[in-house]
């Protein structure tokens, strides 16, 4: 294999939501199958910094790397697929590569030089891509371009794929994933807008080796043929990429059209067998499983006019389903309005008492609060699974002090600044951090210590005494109200060695009830499940055949 990294830049054509960010990480699995050390990277072109501020209704989850930094959902993806983790430098925004050039031409970096978008622009962002590179000691680099060819917004990200390409073609390969309508009026799929992509990237100085076709069904050949003709890109290499039920069968899918090998070759590498055995395990137990589980999502973030936005938990999501999975059980995700819940309790038996589990994802601010705790206090009472992740546990911990240790109006001072009884409140360093405006970037980020009680919950699904899980909040288990709560019930099952912030509650005589401060979605994997999905899951079959 000839020496270096090797860069796939992948681009969207036509429309977005389409799937960049899974065919990125499909295509890294494949490759990581044969035996190469492969990584993804994800270009944003959001002046944001980070994802941090971003309204999650709007652009989805905000996940959270192992070192802190707060950033676009696909990471989660890279990481899921991968099975591994994905850091802070395989992320950047269109604001952070900005502001690192103006920070070093206000620092004189530039030698007193006009400072342009071309090329001071590109050259950032190919810098930081060779810094992975460096890092990782990746064979290949999957690079994710957000947006669609043809966008203002990510043209220099484009000219930055185009510098390395011309440097160094032998080492840099551009991948296509663009959408092929099919208009219910007209019955047939169209390559128009494709072709218009292409365009649109040839424009860029940018030819696509590959072009993913995605669809509600396969592409054809006539359709393949046509593409070749106008799109400059032989029929061999447009992959049909159809509308499918588990994202987890893609891998399999490209690897039905060779696409692992088709890289080698063009890369002028040898041809390896690919090793997705365990990854087909894992599929036919997601696809061939028929029992079922009914699991409520209690949130606030999935309502956009008349849909549904999942996207606001996916990883949250991804995790129940790698824990139903290795139970060989498909899980009934309903989603829940707190804000209903509010103003209908009756609505809270009528719902939650069909379930077999309930969670109370993250959030922040005062939106269906109240909602939640209710759904929170059914939970408890009813000996319902519930887990409750961040805001989550928060609020768990207020419905106990409320409706168990007697304090009655105890809130979070997120909610009532002036309430008798803070059981949740702000770190001092938060408070100055909040009264001085600083929002971005400056929460309890990234992966912290947590040391386990014995014979609680927590320990038994861990196995271990001490583990490492990622958090991004501000709101603190108030620990001067710590031995009150204790005394009526409530265990502390997860202490951070450090600080003694409380990062695990748990419940006496009660099935499985738990909070987590930290956000143990971050770290689940499809061959690899995280242990407290995986004990809420067992606690809800037996729930189940209780009944």
């Amino acid at each position: 294999m000839p020496k270096g990294p090797r860069f796939i830049f992948v681009i969207g054509g036509v429309m977005s939501g389409i799937g960049k960010g899974i065919a990125s990480a499909s295509t890294a699995r494949i490759l990581k199958s044969k035996g190469f050390n492969t990584t993804c990277v994800k270009i944003d072109p959001y002046l944001n910094v980070d994802a941090g501020t971003m309204n999650p209704v709007e652009h989805g989850e905000v996940f959270v790397t192992e070192d802190e930094m707060e950033t676009d959902q696909d990471i989660g993806n890279f990481e899921r697929y991968l099975d591994e983790n994905i850091l802070s430098d395989n992320y950047m925004t269109s604001g952070a590569v900005y502001l690192a050039v103006i920070e070093n031409e206000r620092s004189l970096k530039y030698s007193g030089a006009c400072v342009q978008p071309i090329p001071h622009i590109p050259e950032e962002v190919i810098r930081r891509l060779n810094l992975v590179a460096k890092k990782t000691k990746a064979d290949f680099i999957l690079v994710e371009i957000g947006g669609t060819a043809g966008e203002y917004e990510n043209l220099l990200f484009l000219e930055a794929a185009r510098m390395m390409h011309l440097k160094s073609p032998e080492s840099v390969m551009f991948m296509l994933i663009s959408y092929f309508p099919i208009p219910s009026k007209i019955g047939e799929m169209k390559t128009k807008p494709t072709q218009h992509a292409v365009r649109a990237l040839n424009s860029a100085g940018i030819q696509p080796d590959f072009i993913i076709a995605r669809s509600i069904v396969p592409l054809d050949e006539p359709r393949k043929k046509k593409l070749s003709i106008f799109c400059n890109v032989r029929p061999e290499d447009i992959i049909s990429a159809p509308d499918i039920d588990n994202i987890y069968q893609v891998p399999l899918n490209f690897e039905k059209e060779n696409l692992g090998n088709k890289i080698l070759k063009k890369f002028g590498i040898q041809e390896r067998k690919r090793d997705l055995e365990e990854w087909g395990k894992m599929v036919k137990r997601a696809t061939s499983s028929k029992k079922e589980i009914n699991i409520g999502i209690v949130g606030k973030y999935f309502g956009t006019g008349k849909f549904t936005l999942s996207d606001s938990y996916l990883s949250v999501i991804e995790a129940i389903k790698h824990a139903c999975w290795s139970f060989s059980v498909q899980p009934n995700i309903l989603w829940l309005d707190a804000e209903v819940y509010e103003n209908n309790p009756a609505k809270v038996k009528e719902e939650l008492g069909a379930l077999d589990g309930v969670i109370v994802p993250g959030g922040f601010g005062t939106r269906g609060v109240e909602g939640k705790i209710k759904a929170i206090n059914f939970a408890r009472k009813n000996k319902k699974p519930y887990l409750g992740l961040c805001y989550g546990m928060q609020l768990a911990v207020i419905e106990f002090a409320r409706n168990v240790a007697g304090m009655t109006g105890a809130h979070t001072t997120e909610v009532n600044k002036k309430t008798k009884y803070p059981v949740i409140d702000l770190m001092s360093e938060q408070k100055e951090k909040v009264f001085a405006g600083k929002m971005g970037g400056t929460m309890r980020l990234g992966a912290y210590a947590c040391r386990l009680k014995d014979k609680t919950i927590a320990r038994k699904a861990y196995g271990e005494r001490t583990i490492y899980e990622r958090h991004r909040h501000r709101y603190e288990f108030n620990n001067a109200l710590q031995n009150v709560l204790e005394a009526k019930g409530l265990i502390t099952s997860g202490i951070n060695p450090e600080s003694g912030l409380v990062e695990i509650i748990e419940l006496k005589d009660h099935p499985f009830f738990m909070g987590t401060q930290f956000h143990p979605e971050f770290k689940s994997r499809p061959l690899d499940p995280h242990p407290l999905f995986r004990e809420f899951i067992k606690s809800c079959l037996n729930s189940r055949k209780s009944k």
